[in-house]
């Protein structure tokens, strides 16, 4: 396995940038040219942009070592073989698609665990859209039943989600330092692409140093091809 950071080479960002300025269809499209196979050949990477004074990096775990499909990209790589101890602490960074399956027979609909959420509570109350849903509402008892702020809704729902992957992912959370944030739906061309992410910060503890491995190799969740999954990790401070 190779970890590897992508950025513009200095000088050259605006040739770059027409290649990463669409999207996250034309990410998904530009990363697949550091890594030329034949048609039909799997993803075998992981990716996490993120920007730094307006200019993108981007980290890649990866089967293969990438190659710089045009001068205006810089690669950086190294050998990834991850093996951390049971007990380790470590700060963490993940980009997620928060998505529960829904349905029977093994033909479940994925859906945004937020959107879930507010469909859920809507239903309990008879309700059919969130803005119907005013403040000072009261339940039958007379207790308040205020709708709940998005940013708490996001919070209590993805949260929830990645606690119960923890486990069979070989880590640990520390909720108190848990952040989550940057909640956003993304829609492309005709409603072609459609998913939703949420950006997850904190510390965590390695429980299962076999599966944790797994873990920074292959990623938590879906969407992966469009930057979603990728556990950035370092230790904690």
């Amino acid at each position: 396995m190779y970890f590897s950071l992508i950025s513009p080479e200095s000088g050259q960002e605006r040739s770059a940038a027409h290649e990463w300025l669409q999207g996250a269809y034309s990410e998904h499209q530009l990363l697949w040219r550091f890594f030329p196979s034949p048609h039909g050949t799997g993803r075998d990477f992981l990716f996490r942009r993120r920007d730094v004074d307006g200019v993108p990096r981007f980290y890649v775990v990866s089967q293969r070592r990438p190659e710089a499909p045009h001068p205006a990209w810089h690669v950086q790589t190294r050998g990834y073989t991850p093996d951390l101890a049971e007990g380790t602490r470590l700060n963490f960074e993940l980009r997620a698609n928060p998505v529960i399956a829904r349905g029977t027979e093994g033909r479940g609909k994925r859906h945004d665990v937020v959107m879930d959420e507010k469909k859920r509570l809507l239903a309990a109350r008879g309700l059919t859209d969130w803005a119907a849903w005013t403040p000072g509402c009261k339940t039958a008892n007379g207790e308040d039943d205020s709708r709940p702020e998005l940013a708490e809704l996001v919070a209590h729902t993805c949260t929830a989600w990645l606690q119960a992957r923890a486990e069979r992912h070989g880590f640990a959370l520390d909720c108190a330092s848990l952040r989550v944030e940057g909640y956003t739906q993304h829609g492309g061309k005709k409603a072609q692409l459609r998913f939703s992410t949420i950006d997850f910060n904190g510390t965590l503890i390695v429980t299962h140093r076999e599966r944790f491995a797994q873990t920074l190799q292959e990623g938590i969740g879906r969407a992966k091809a469009f930057g979603c999954g990728l556990l950035l990790v370092r230790r904690e401070d």
